[in-house]
C-alpha cells in the first residue's frame, strides 16, 4: 500500500465517522506484510481525548472467535472430542435431555438448534455458568434437531465456555489468556468478571441520527455471559490475533487441519443475511470471487469487524465506538475494495431493492427460546417488535424476504427472510441469523 492510499484511507475514515455520527474508530490493516493503522475521532463523546491505536474497544461476539480457537486448541490435544455429544464429556450436563446429542461442533458453527440468548429470569439468579445454562435451557424446546439448520446461539458459545472451565480447571478468562491470547500476543482487556478493567475500556455510544443525539452508554453483559462477548480490544490486536487464525504466521495454538476446519464453511449452516457460510468459529465470506473469512461483533454502543483473507495474508480490523459504526464499516470495506484491499464487507441489502407486496400469512408471533418476534400490519408497511419493543420497519422483497429499516436509527442495512412450511405458509422468521417458529397468527393478514 502506497502512501497516497494510506492518506486518501485516513481521510476517509474521517469522513464516515462524521456522516455516521461515530465518535471514535480504529482502522488496521495487514496487507503486503505490513500493518498499518489508522484512527480518528474520541474515545467519550465531548472529552476531547484522541482515539489512538492502542485503546481496547469492546469487541462483542468477537470474543466468540477466540472462544472457538480455545476449544480448537484442547481438541488438538485431546481434551474434547468436536464430534461427541458435549453432554458425555462434560458433567452437569445430562440435566439438558433435549439437547443430548449436541456435539461442540454443532454449537462452533451455531447448528446446535438452542435458542440465542438466556432467560432473563436465569441472569439475575444464577450464580455459575453451569447453573445458568441449565436454567436456560431447561425445558426449552429445540429450533431444530442438531445439524440441521443454522440460528445464531449465544447460549451454545456459554456451553462452550463451561466445557473449557470444565476441562482446564479454570474459569473461561484465566483458559482463553493462557491456551490462545498469551501466547499469540495479543493484548485485550476484559469488560465483565472479576478479571474487568472498565477503566481501560473505551465508553460506547447510542446514536439517533434522526434526533442528532449520541449518548454515552454502559455495558449491560454480565459476568456468566463472558464466553459470548467479554473481550475489549484495538484493532491492531485484532489484526494479530486474524493473521494467527489465518496461518499466515506460524504458531503452536493450532494445526493446519483445526484452521481449516474453523475457516471451513459448514454444509448445513445458512446464516442468511448475516454472511454467506459459517465454519467452526468463523463466518466465511464469498466475495468477487474470493473467500474472506471473519466475525462481526457489537457490544452496548460499539461495533467491531474482522477480516481475513487467508489466501493472501491480508487482515482487516476495524472498531467504533458507536452503535453506528456497524453501518459505517459497510462504506469502509467496499472503499478498501477499491483500493485492492482484498477483504470486502458482506452486504445483505440488495442495491437496488424492489418491493413487492406483502405476502399474506407473515402476521403473527415467532418464537426464538423465551424471545417473541411480532411481525405487525401497518399503514404502510408491517412492523417487527421483539419482545414488544419497536425493531424495524420491513419493507418486502421477492422471495419472502424483506430488508430492515431500524427504528433507533433509520438504517436499513440488513435484510431477514420468512420459510415457509410444506404447504407454502409462513411457518419461521429467520433475522439476524436467528431462527424462530410461527407460533401463533393473532394478527389479521398483513
Amino acid at each position: 500500500m502506497d502512501a497516497p492510499a494510506g492518506t486518501q484511507i485516513a481521510a476517509r475514515l474521517g469522513e464516515l465517522a462524521a456522516a455516521h455520527a461515530v465518535p471514535g474508530a480504529q482502522l488496521a490493516i495487514h496487507h503486503d506484510d505490513r500493518t498499518r493503522t489508522w484512527c480518528t475521532g474520541e474515545v467519550r463523546h465531548g472529552s476531547g481525548e484522541p482515539m489512538t491505536d492502542a485503546h481496547a474497544v469492546p469487541v462483542g461476539s468477537i470474543t466468540k472467535v477466540v472462544t472457538a480457537a480455545t476449544v480448537l486448541a484442547l481438541a488438538v490435544d485431546g481434551d474434547i472430542d468436536l464430534d461427541e455429544p458435549l453432554a458425555e464429556q462434560v458433567p452437569g450436563l445430562a440435566v439438558l435431555p433435549d439437547f443430548a446429542d449436541t456435539t461442540p461442533r454443532h454449537l462452533l458453527s451455531h447448528t446446535s438448534g438452542l435458542p440465542s440468548d438466556t432467560r432473563e429470569s436465569a441472569l439475575t439468579s444464577a450464580t455459575t455458568l453451569r447453573r445458568l445454562l441449565h436454567d436456560s435451557a431447561s425445558g426449552l424446546t429445540p429450533i431444530a434437531e442438531p445439524g440441521t439448520a443454522f440460528s445464531y446461539s449465544n447460549v451454545g458459545y456459554l456451553l462452550l465456555g463451561h466445557a473449557i472451565e470444565s476441562v482446564t480447571g479454570m474459569d473461561w478468562a484465566e483458559a482463553v489468556e493462557a491456551i490462545v491470547l498469551g501466547p499469540l500476543g495479543v493484548d485485550t482487556r476484559f469488560v465483565v468478571g472479576r478479571h474487568a478493567s472498565t477503566n481501560e475500556v473505551v465508553t460506547g455510544h447510542t446514536v439517533n441520527r434522526s434526533h442528532g443525539s449520541v449518548r454515552p452508554v454502559a455495558q449491560s453483559l454480565t459476568a456468566l455471559e463472558a464466553p459470548a462477548g467479554a473481550l475489549a480490544a484495538s484493532a491492531a490486536q485484532l489484526v494479530r490475533l486474524g493473521r494467527a487464525l489465518a496461518g499466515a504466521e506460524g504458531n503452536d495454538l493450532l494445526d493446519p487441519g483445526s484452521l481449516k476446519e474453523m475457516r471451513g464453511a459448514v454444509p448445513s449452516a445458512e446464516p442468511f443475511g448475516m454472511a454467506d457460510g459459517w465454519g467452526l468459529g468463523l463466518a466465511v465470506y464469498d466475495s468477487a470471487g474470493r473467500t474472506v473469512v471473519g466475525h462481526d461483533g457489537t457490544g452496548d454502543g460499539t461495533s467491531a469487524h474482522l477480516r481475513m483473507h487467508p489466501s493472501s495474508g491480508t487482515v482487516v480490523a476495524f472498531t467504533a465506538n458507536s452503535g453506528s459504526g456497524f453501518a459505517m464499516w459497510r462504506t469502509l470495506a467496499d472503499d478498501l475494495a477499491e483500493l485492492g484491499i482484498p477483504v470486502a464487507g458482506f452486504d445483505p441489502v440488495p442495491r437496488v431493492v424492489e418491493p413487492v407486496p406483502v405476502p399474506a400469512g407473515i402476521a403473527g408471533d415467532y418464537a426464538n427460546g423465551d424471545t417473541v418476534y411480532s411481525v405487525i400490519p401497518g399503514v404502510d408497511l408491517p412492523r417487527l417488535t421483539v419482545d414488544g419493543e419497536p425493531f424495524a420497519d420491513l419493507t418486502p422483497l421477492s422471495g419472502l424476504r424483506f430488508a430492515m429499516r431500524d427504528c433507533d436509527t433509520g438504517e436499513t442495512d440488513q435484510v431477514g427472510r420468512f420459510l415457509a412450511d410444506d404447504s407454502g405458509v409462513p411457518a419461521w422468521l429467520q433475522v439476524g441469523g436467528r431462527l424462530a417458529r410461527k407460533t401463533t397468527a393473532a394478527f389479521a393478514a398483513a
